[in-house]
């Protein structure tokens, strides 16, 4: 239950930086995002839970993959990652997924290598 009032939240925050995605994809792409959270806290929690964070990064860096090929910048997944942080920071979620978070943005970010701090 903790982890679906931390996805709201992320998908709240998305919105109100990026107003511009209610007019363009509606609740449509409100639920779609939501559901694209939903996969990110699994991918979370199955790092968590086998106490390796290579599990999300190397599911940031598939889907980073996927995203690129269809037009869209590493900023966008990174922006969604920074946003779970704070969720997470504000909240009362899983610690670990911070350090997940961190380094899977480290894995994305263009012209950063996995061991460079942010």
């Amino acid at each position: 239950m903790q982890d679906q009032l931390l996805i709201d939240d992320v998908v709240e925050k998305l919105y109100k930086r990026y107003p511009e995605l209610q007019d363009r994809f509606g609740e449509e792409g409100r639920r779609k995002c939501r559901e694209d959270n939903v996969h990110h806290f699994n991918y979370l929690q199955s790092a968590a839970d086998v106490g390796e964070e290579k599990v999300f990064v190397d599911y940031a860096v598939w889907l980073n993959s996927v995203l690129v090929s269809r037009g869209m910048k590493p900023d966008h997944l990174i922006d969604n990652f920074v946003c779970i942080q704070e969720a997470i920071e504000e909240g009362e979620g899983d610690e670990r997924f911070i350090s997940y978070l961190q380094a899977a943005i480290r894995s994305i970010r263009p012209g950063m290598k996995a061991g460079t701090p942010s």
